[in-house]
């Protein structure tokens, strides 16, 4: 295989993964709050051990070609998008047409969840777990402030 190739079994598999394992803990079922931090909970969970996919994913993509950066937008979006389906729903002043808040919302939470793999030290002062609760805390107790 060429290196492109490579690149892109390496972040599509690690999307694909991610995606499955936010499919299972997207559970329509639970309060909302509880919905979004359990998926917090499973993707930060789904990072430990990935941070070598998740740099390739970060510096590589422009080594793909135009449909395979289709391929991983397009699973992005689908992963991004149960995020804003929840974050929605329980703050609906999010999506208003004069304010449209809820993807700067969104994206703001995968900065936070994407960026830990920079500081974050398993077996350190702070879980996974904990975190995923703080930044769930902190997604939506800060909307309260910037409505």
């Amino acid at each position: 295989p060429s290196k492109n190739e490579l690149i892109f079994s390496i972040i599509y598999a690690h999307l694909t993964d991610l995606e499955a394992e936010l499919a299972e803990a997207d559970d329509a079922s639970l309060p909302p709050r509880e919905r979004l931090e359990k998926m917090v909970t499973a993707v930060l969970l789904a990072y430990e051990g990935a941070d070598d996919q998740h740099k390739v994913q970060l510096n590589a993509g422009e080594a793909l070609s135009d449909e395979q950066r289709a391929l991983i937008t397009g699973l992005e979006r689908q992963i991004v998008k149960h995020f804003s389906v929840v974050l929605n729903e329980i703050h609906p002043q999010l999506d208003k047409p004069d304010r449209p808040l809820l993807m700067p919302v969104t994206m703001s939470l995968f900065g936070m969840m994407n960026w830990v793999y920079m500081w974050f030290r398993d077996g350190g002062k702070i879980s996974r777990r904990d975190y995923a609760h703080m930044a769930t805390t902190l997604i939506l107790e800060g909307v309260k402030a910037v409505r």
